[in-house]
């Protein structure tokens, strides 16, 4: 793998270090503006939305930069928006530091999913992708972990200054390793959402929004459901999100390898499996061992749909990859605070905090409902194709007219 996917892994390090870090220091964020709980959730909210609303902006505003520059500038509003975090004087504030965080990565790793795919042979595109989603993964084996021991010994302001430096790392890694490109051409709006009227697109979509929406409605009040459910100390709350990291880095490998040859297979295996494990979850979560099992299985089969997912997009949106690829990012972040809302729904109403697993069962289970449609519709439209047209009247060869009579 070239030297610039280490690149991109490392600007994607930081923005999963500060996206899954939220959910380590919700506590510790709660107490210092006296909020709820489920309120400071919208600090995972926040971000998701901005998510949503950044990734097309963004991309389409750099769609007359070259890629590198785009990168470089994403990782600089990126280092801007955690420094406001990190001295944010009340609530309000940091959400806003969030939403700024957060309009950096869709398009950063829209654009970079695009990069990384374009270095390799084709045959090692999912590989290629996968390889830069490790520094997200790897982010919450030791950048989650660490930001949260942190928040909890120093203070999470703390924690935000440290992930700004971390920015300034994929700043300079970008620089030094990602090759440069020419500037493109102009490019029309309207040609770019052109990906977006194929079916298999907006279908692939949706699965995202769905399956790792799943992942999220758990992970979003993991540090809560460890110590009010399963009895953990806060200081075991770190160590259980490494062994969570752990498993979204074993999926990430795994999804990124059997994508490349058994892609929708895969998929909806991996969508069952994630579906099963969180409903199982929402029983056990107040047993110690199962809960940390548990927590390692949703990361592995809720990653594991990640580099099928976003290389699905790119092949059925060759005329615009950049922009769908970033929608699709979005996609991943609308499926967070959808997921998150409706966790903190069902928390509110009474129902519990392991409740949320329920809610991300529901979630994952719809994704795989709309995997099986979306191969259904494919496996139809490759029977269509191979069925032979048959030819006018006048256009048969002379006798064959008399022979079919």
């Amino acid at each position: 793998m070239p030297l610039a996917l280490l690149a991109l892994a490392i600007g994607a390090f930081g923005i999963g270090t500060t996206e899954f870090v939220a959910t380590g220091i919700l506590p510790q964020v709660a107490e210092t503006y006296d909020v709820s709980i489920p309120s400071a959730g919208y600090l995972v909210t926040s971000y998701a939305i901005g998510v949503v609303v950044g990734a097309p902006v963004m991309t389409l505003l750099g769609t007359r930069t070259s890629r590198k520059t785009m990168l470089a500038l994403l990782m600089g509003v990126f280092v801007a928006g955690n420094a406001l975090c990190a001295v944010a004087p009340d609530f309000p504030v940091l959400l806003l530091g969030r939403v700024l965080a957060s309009f950096t990565h869709g398009a950063f790793f829209g654009i970079g999913s695009v990069v990384a795919a374009d270095l390799v042979a084709p045959h090692r595109r999912a590989s290629a992708i996968s390889m830069m989603f490790a520094g997200l993964t790897v982010a919450n084996v030791a950048g989650v972990p660490l930001g949260t021991l942190v928040g909890q010994a120093a203070g999470w302001r703390v924690t935000f200054v440290l992930i700004a430096g971390l920015g300034v790392l994929g700043i300079l890694g970008i620089l030094r390793f990602v090759p440069a490109d020419r500037r493109p051409e102009a490019v029309s709006v309207s040609s770019e959402l052109t990906a977006l009227r194929n079916p298999q697109v907006v279908l692939a979509m949706l699965m995202t929004v769905l399956g790792f929406g799943g992942v999220f409605a758990a992970v979003t009040y993991i540090a809560p459901i460890l110590t009010e459910v399963a009895s953990f100390s806060a200081s075991s709350v770190p160590w259980v999100l490494a062994v969570f990291g752990c498993g979204l880095v074993l999926g990430n490998v795994v999804g990124g390898r059997l994508a490349d040859r058994w892609l929708m297979p895969m998929l909806c295996t991996a969508l069952t499996l994630l579906s099963a494990t969180l409903l199982l979850f929402s029983y056990a979560a107040s047993h110690q061992v199962a809960a940390v099992v548990l927590t390692f299985l949703v990361g592995v089969f809720g990653f594991a749909t990640v580099p099928p997912l976003q290389k699905r997009v790119l092949d059925n949106a060759a005329g615009a990859p950049t922009l769908a690829s970033s929608l699709n990012i979005g996609a991943f972040n609308l499926g967070n605070a959808v997921a998150a809302w409706l966790g903190g729904l069902t928390i509110t109403a009474g129902l519990g905090y392991a409740s949320a697993h329920t809610v991300g069962a529901v979630m994952a289970a719809a994704a795989l409902l709309t995997a099986l449609l979306s191969g259904r519709l494919e496996a139809r439209q490759k029977r269509a194709a191979l069925r032979p047209v048959p030819l006018p009247e006048a256009a048969r060869p002379e006798g064959a007219l008399d022979r079919a009579s």
